[in-house]
């Protein structure tokens, strides 16, 4: 049985989602602010992680980076702002997916079972394998990167669609093929979402950043 762990300082957005999630079979914990989801965090383990952005005490943005001092569990964050800012900082600190409110509750739940699909490892990714391309070197098994020898340090999306470009270097890869094949979303699901992760990226990639190629109209394709 899953476990989700909902921030929220809504009680009956908490209800909502609740109610939604224990028809699947999910266990559900609900607290009302940020500070209590990091502590409900360091004292149990989920499997899915539901952050409210803006939230008494600490807000969601803060918690989400507390939380990835010592967990990658995939965190969701519902937010009733929409603007390329608050995504962008959202996704610097580690946060996975976002909800825009108001949302639809099976939207989100979709959403879930993407998350822990993605999450769950898989027997036949867990052999050994080296991923390098110029001085960038992917060292899957310990999911680290370094850039010219020296170490970069990645969110788990940041890792997983690195990791993604470089497994089809020389391959134009459309935004609709990125977001199937990083976050799992049916191929009709295209937003910027993929822009501003790819812009996240780069700026980590140092001088390897043109190393991804925007292709105008297409997507993006990724050579050394």
């Amino acid at each position: 049985m899953a476990k989700i762990l909902i921030a929220d300082d809504e009680p009956n957005i908490v209800t909502l989602i609740r109610r939604y999630a224990e028809r699947e079979g999910y266990e559900v914990t609900g607290v009302s602010d940020g500070r209590q989801a990091i502590e409900a965090c360091r004292n149990d383990s989920f499997d899915v992680i539901i952050l409210d952005v803006m939230m008494p005490d600490t807000d969601g943005f803060t918690a989400c980076k507390k939380i990835r001092e010592f967990t990658e569990t995939p965190v969701i964050m519902l937010s009733a702002r929409g603007t390329e800012f608050g995504k962008l900082h959202g996704f610097e600190v580690g946060v996975d997916d976002y909800v825009t409110k108001p949302f639809s509750p099976m939207e989100l739940i979709a959403r879930i079972k993407v998350a822990l699909k993605r999450s769950t490892p898989k027997t036949e990714e867990k052999k050994e394998e080296i991923l390098t391309a110029g001085g960038i070197v992917i060292d899957i098994p310990g999911m680290t990167v370094t850039v010219d020898g020296e170490k970069t340090e990645l969110t788990a999306k940041e890792y997983a669609l690195l990791k993604y470009l470089a497994e089809n270097q020389g391959i134009v890869l459309s935004r609709e093929q990125i977001l199937n094949a990083v976050w799992g979303y049916d191929d009709s699901i295209v937003d910027r979402t993929v822009d501003w992760q790819i812009k996240l990226l780069r700026n980590k990639l140092g001088a390897y950043r043109d190393s991804i190629k925007t292709v105008r109209g297409v997507g993006y394709k990724f050579e050394t």
